[in-house]
């Protein structure tokens, strides 16, 4: 079972908070995939929370997208700067989804052009990512740690350590 980034953020709104300022702390998040050779490949891509909806723009034919295209399973993190710990560590486990809806990806270009003042002008691939698991992670300093998991199947977000 999957559910959209809306839902998330329903069930869980200080979570998907958490989540949404660390995307925009940089207005990047690390995408791994996993290669033809099974492999993981780490890759920067810039993420847009729209519409209740985690998208995923990339350049055509990249190779991330191509791993996608053939494996959809996927884990998005935030970019992390800061050693300590502090400034916490959110990872979104799941699907994507090849957006071919023409009017879907209309509504993203315009969203997209609003948020950083550019949009495609050329073809690229579009990915929903439908979540499966998110795990939050922060280090409060001595022994003091906040971590938390949600899946779509719990009714609340999980806290303390968490198994696989």
């Amino acid at each position: 079972m999957t559910a959209t980034w809306g839902e998330f953020a329903r069930a869980e709104p200080e979570l998907a908070r958490f989540g949404e300022e660390r995307f925009a702390k940089t207005g990047l998040c690390l995408l791994g995939t996993n290669r033809a050779n099974g492999f993981p490949r780490i890759s920067p891509v810039e993420p847009l929370i729209h519409a209740e909806r985690l998208y995923l723009g990339m350049m055509w034919r990249s190779r991330k997208a191509l791993d996608l295209l053939r494996d959809p399973r996927c884990v998005v993190h935030n970019t992390v700067a800061d050693k300590s710990g502090t400034e916490g560590d959110f990872k979104l486990y799941g699907v994507a989804r090849d957006v071919q809806d023409e009017g879907e990806r209309e509504s993203y270009g315009a969203a997209l052009q609003n948020a950083i003042g550019w949009r495609p002008e050329t073809d690229y691939h579009l990915f929903e990512i439908a979540i499966a698991e998110i795990g939050w992670y922060r280090y409060d300093g001595g022994e003091q740690h906040d971590i938390r998991v949600w899946r779509p199947t719990w009714p609340a977000a999980r806290r303390g350590r968490a198994g696989a």
